[in-house]
């Protein structure tokens, strides 16, 4: 008797990109988290990657817009200033933020001892002749995440971006100053970026004027 041969196709070997991985949005991080690896960073003397923690969290950019910032964006005459504007590669729109204090003192330290002139990237990569790449970003964050104790797995660079974020949006309830800061165009993109209910949002929204 001759067999049969199956129709059932052999078993695929290919291994799912998101095998063991954690997908979906990163949730943003708590006040403590950041500043214990604020704190971390600064005991530490990591210079460069205290300033971009910190513009990280006070842009509430995404990480592409964070790596090619140049100094003349947030220091145009070689001291950090209290506000900057940035157009976003994403969008294209410029998006204002403010620089706290600390950040403004850490990017100073940082400018003092690198030496960088106003048309310089801010943070150059590993070859000095172009910016950081995302890449070697999500690296370094990696790298504080761990150091404080919180699994590196669970949060990514827009976690950076989503905290700011959402400690305004917490304690004001302003949906429309929030969505301004992140640059979306639409206030449901806000809605769903910060993971909160359509209707909650919208009620609030409506009792805010801008």
């Amino acid at each position: 008797m001759t067999d049969i041969p199956s129709t059932t196709p052999a078993a695929s070997k290919h291994t799912p990109w998101n095998k063991g991985k954690i997908v979906g949005a990163k949730p943003p991080l708590r006040l403590k988290h950041v500043w214990s690896i604020r704190t971390k960073l600064q005991v530490e003397g990591r210079i460069r990657d205290l300033a971009l923690f910190n513009i990280a969290i006070d842009s509430k950019l995404r990480g592409c817009d964070v790596v090619a910032l140049k100094v003349v964006d947030v220091a145009p005459s070689g001291y950090a200033v209290d506000r900057a504007t940035v157009r976003q590669k994403k969008t294209g729109r410029p998006v204002k933020f403010e620089l706290t204090e600390s950040t403004r003192q850490a990017i100073d330290d940082y400018l003092r001892v690198t030496g960088r002139n106003s048309g310089e990237y801010l943070f150059t990569g590993l070859r000095r002749t172009g910016h950081m790449t995302t890449r070697q970003d999500a690296r370094l964050l990696s790298h504080w995440i761990a150091d404080v104790g919180l699994d590196p797995h669970l949060f990514g660079t827009h976690s950076l971006r989503r905290t700011n974020a959402t400690l305004i949006y917490h304690r004001t309830g302003n949906l429309r100053a929030v969505q301004l800061l992140l640059g979306h165009t639409k206030i449901e993109s806000a809605v769903r970026y910060l993971g909160i209910e359509v209707d909650d949002a919208l009620a609030i929204a409506e009792q805010v004027d801008v």
